[in-house]
């Protein structure tokens, strides 16, 4: 079986905002949209933003390689040159990292490029990478 894109619908507190960073900030092209929602191509996968005040942001946090993960978070998984043009382009944009761009779990199975930041409604993204994709799920 092939891999197909995922779909993930999820809450902002403001689609104007929402358009600037997924659109603008991230440079994810824009789909369709609505008065209540607006779809992003979210590297090749479809994300929908749903105005919802007060719903979004995450809750919680996972002690994870010294870091506090935020929880609940989403993201994608890039090829290690795209991820690092992202991460320039984020640190270009003056993003506020809940975690900056760092190699995680270093010289272990499943090292992995990873970074975290939060959208204008408070939703935490990670964005990772890896050398060899094959270490996906290493244990």
């Amino acid at each position: 079986m092939s891999l197909r894109p995922f779909h993930l619908a999820f809450p902002v507190d403001d689609l104007a905002a929402a358009r600037a960073f997924y659109g603008g900030v991230l440079g994810c092209p824009e789909g369709r949209s609505s008065y209540e929602w607006i779809d992003f191509n979210f590297f090749g996968h479809q994300i929908v933003a749903h105005l919802a005040p007060g719903e979004a942001g995450d809750r919680t946090s996972n002690h994870v390689d010294g870091h506090g993960v935020p929880v609940p978070h989403f993201g994608v998984v890039l090829a290690m040159e795209d991820w690092q043009a992202l991460a320039d382009r984020l640190e270009t944009a003056d993003i506020d990292f809940a975690i900056p761009p760092t190699i995680r779990f270093k010289g272990e199975p499943g090292e992995q490029a990873t970074m975290f930041f939060r959208d204008p409604s408070g939703n935490a993204l990670e964005i990772k990478a890896f050398e060899n994709l094959a270490s996906l799920f290493a244990r």
